[in-house]
């Protein structure tokens, strides 16, 4: 709580030049006691319809952080994939503890496919994207999403998520969790979110996507971590569980890796095969190639047969 309102406070990356795409703010409704949520929105082509749309969730420990921290990275994806791209300034912890942030994250999700044809979106198109907590945020959209049956996800993109609160409980290898953020910082966001220090029971509904029972029917999903990140473990373990539900699961583990790497050092090559990585899966899930064509690439959702596996005669793509 001591540096909360310093680190808060630091400035963020511009956002890079015209004739990039240039970021728009917008206010939507937010969750329960927030009827005025700042989005910021890319749009790379206003006057084309049926694009692809992806909702970005940035990280930040559920404590600190804001859709800018992304933009420029987010500007070049509009560019790269035709996309149109919402990030949200969702509530944060403390002061906004669960709920909160999480019913921002899936009201933006609803917004987004309401407002598709004002948009030029394709509901069938929406994918959802995050970064740390925002990841985990994306994991527990997508986890309402199936089961409330309200707005279709087509597919989910997970950088190193903050999936489970059950790590703040155990004490991990001393070259895990030693840069950018580590067991301490961990504790203090979980705890932040919940309200209380995490406990090995009754985890509050929804605020933890590991701690989902039943993770059968979630959208395709692609998991990347580094094996020195605080959350290598619960990332494997989580990926592990959506194979053994059927749900199609490409993970990148990237040996020497910690928290964030890739965008503290985009240019080293483990970041720059890490960021092809999930941006291939990403075209690959919303049907365009890297220069925002339309491809009519075979997808696994498309053809699942029971618990997800193709059927016979399918294959994986």
């Amino acid at each position: 709580m001591d540096n909360l309102q310093m680190i808060r406070n630091a400035q963020f990356p511009p956002a890079l030049s015209p004739p990039a795409v240039q970021p728009q703010e917008r206010f939507i409704a937010g969750g329960e006691g927030n009827p005025k949520l700042r989005a910021v929105v890319l749009d790379p082509a206003p006057e084309r319809p049926n694009k692809p749309a992806i909702l970005h969730l940035h990280g930040g420990g559920l404590v600190v952080g804001k859709p800018e921290v992304a933009v420029p990275e987010l500007q070049q994806l509009s560019a790269e994939l035709g996309a149109l791209i919402v990030s949200i300034d969702y509530r944060l912890a403390p002061e906004h503890p669960f709920p909160a942030g999480f019913e921002d994250a899936y009201a933006a999700l609803g917004w987004l496919h309401q407002a598709a044809v004002e948009l030029g979106v394709d509901r069938k198109r929406i994918a959802v994207m995050g970064e740390s907590a925002g990841a985990g945020l994306a994991a527990a959209v997508s986890l309402r999403a199936r089961d409330r049956g309200e707005w279709p996800i087509r597919f989910q993109l997970l950088r190193y998520p903050m999936l489970d609160d059950r790590t703040v409980l155990r004490l991990p290898p001393a070259h895990v969790g030693t840069f950018i953020w580590n067991a301490q910082s961990n504790a203090f966001g979980w705890t932040s979110l919940l309200g209380r220090k995490p406990l090995t029971a009754e985890p509050p509904a929804e605020a933890v996507p590991a701690r989902a029972v039943d993770l059968a029917g979630l959208p395709s999903t692609w998991i990347g971590v580094g094996t020195l990140d605080l959350f290598a473990q619960e990332s494997i373990h989580f990926a592990s569980r959506l194979v053994e539900a059927g749900v199609p699961v490409e993970m990148s583990v990237v040996p020497g890796a910690y928290h964030g790497f890739d965008t503290m050092v985009p240019q080293a090559r483990i970041s720059a095969d890490f960021i092809a990585g999930w941006k291939s899966a990403l075209s690959r899930s919303l049907e365009v190639d890297l220069g925002g064509r339309r491809t009519t690439r075979f997808a696994p959702h498309d053809c699942q047969g029971a618990r997800g596996f193709p059927p016979e005669g399918g294959h994986l793509a």
